[in-house]
């Protein structure tokens, strides 16, 4: 396979922008990136666009609006794993020399719905009888903590912590560090997690450029080079679910390590799909980061600081950047390749080299999530 490259990135700020389509938000964002990195409309040879609630056509109501007409374009809807399962996408076309530049949009607008938890499939059986996904993590926080020893005070810890990244990221929906105290007194949302325990409903959108070697070579800007790109889905079965080891991330993350050649001991930061607190916990573990049971230490002992031992969520994650769930994926790549290049400013992880981003998500009967897509990336020289 062709080596493929990040050689640029824009973000619509995250937030709750109600006089916003999800198509504007787009536009906003790829206008953004081809402005920034000087590539013109017709030199994208395809585009894929990230989103579940957009609607029909959503990749051509967008890309149209920025010059990108007539080329192969495509509308990805994979759950919370939309944006990251565009990129991927994009990435094999690269990979297999089909295209040597290719636009990927993430987008939602989920101010559409007014509020509440988001609307889940129709016709399965777990939704039919009231399972909505903050329940789904508030039973997996309370088995997590019965079987650990954890305490809902540890949950605190990774709110404050990611709330306390995205103070600083102009990019984010929630733009204030939290006490712990505040945090507690936040209301009950699902025991044991509260309001700020858990991810904003926002609007964003996100886009990066996917290029062959040959092409960033010619465009001339710092590049990230993307060392594995892995989608997988949930696998069914109707047997015993463990509910606090996501073999979705585990499965995903192995195939990406084993693609890159590198080892979780190697990373230098992750942007992980933190849409509940507890989630921080289950998804380090399962993606290598710490011993199963062991995440809660690492958050108290500062190892998933900014400047700890590998950085998790240093733009502050879905608890404060926002979770626009289609621009998510997406997103975390663009936070990635700008802490690679070295230009992510107050968020800056010390002299990154390896990052990881991860998403997954959708809830249906018989799996743990319906899909997961990690990416991998490094500096380039």
């Amino acid at each position: 396979m062709n080596n493929v490259y990040i050689a640029g990135a824009a973000v619509h700020p995250f937030g709750k922008h109600k006089t916003l389509s999800a198509a504007n938000l787009g536009v906003s964002a790829a206008a953004a990136l081809l402005a920034d990195t000087g590539v013109t409309p017709d030199a994208i040879q395809a585009g894929f666009v990230g989103s579940v609630y957009g609607g029909s056509l959503i990749a051509q109501r967008i890309l149209q609006r920025v010059g990108v007409s007539g080329q192969p374009v495509f509308t990805v809807e994979n759950a919370c794993a939309s944006g990251g399962s565009a990129a991927n996408l994009a990435w094999q076309g690269v990979a297999a020399g089909v295209y040597d530049c290719v636009l990927v949009v993430g987008v939602e607008n989920l101010s559409a719905f007014g509020g509440g938890t988001l609307p889940l499939t129709t016709a399965d059986i777990e939704i039919d009888q009231g399972v909505v996904m903050p329940a789904t993590y508030a039973m997996r926080a309370q088995r997590y903590l019965h079987e650990t020893g954890a305490t809902v005070a540890d949950l605190t810890n990774v709110a404050v912590k990611n709330r306390g990244n995205g103070a600083l990221n102009p990019r984010a929906h929630l733009r204030k560090a939290v006490t712990a105290e505040e945090v507690e007194a936040s209301r009950p949302v699902a025991d044991p997690l509260n309001l700020f325990h858990c991810c904003p409903n926002s609007d964003g959108a996100a886009a990066v450029l996917l290029c062959s070697e040959a092409f960033a070579k010619q465009l001339g800007r710092p590049t990230a080079r993307i060392r594995a790109s892995v989608v997988r889905s949930g696998q069914f079965h109707t047997s015993y679910r463990d509910m606090t080891w996501p073999d979705i991330t585990d499965r995903t993350a192995s195939a990406a390590y084993e693609m890159s050649g590198i080892a979780p001991g190697d990373l230098d930061l992750v942007e992980l799909h933190d849409a509940f607190a507890i989630a921080e916990f289950l998804h380090a573990e399962a993606l290598g980061l710490t011993e199963r049971g062991k995440a809660y230490r690492a958050v108290a002992d500062g190892e998933f600081a900014i400047g700890g031992r590998v950085a998790v969520s240093p733009s502050g994650g879905l608890l404060s950047r926002g979770h626009p769930v289609g621009a998510t994926g997406v997103t975390q790549l663009a936070e990635a390749y700008w802490q690679l290049i070295g230009t992510a400013g107050d968020l800056q992880v010390p002299n990154a080299q390896v990052a990881l981003t991860h998403t997954t998500g959708g809830g249906i009967f018989g799996v743990d999530n319906g899909a997961c897509s990690i990416h991998i990336l490094t500096a380039e020289d």
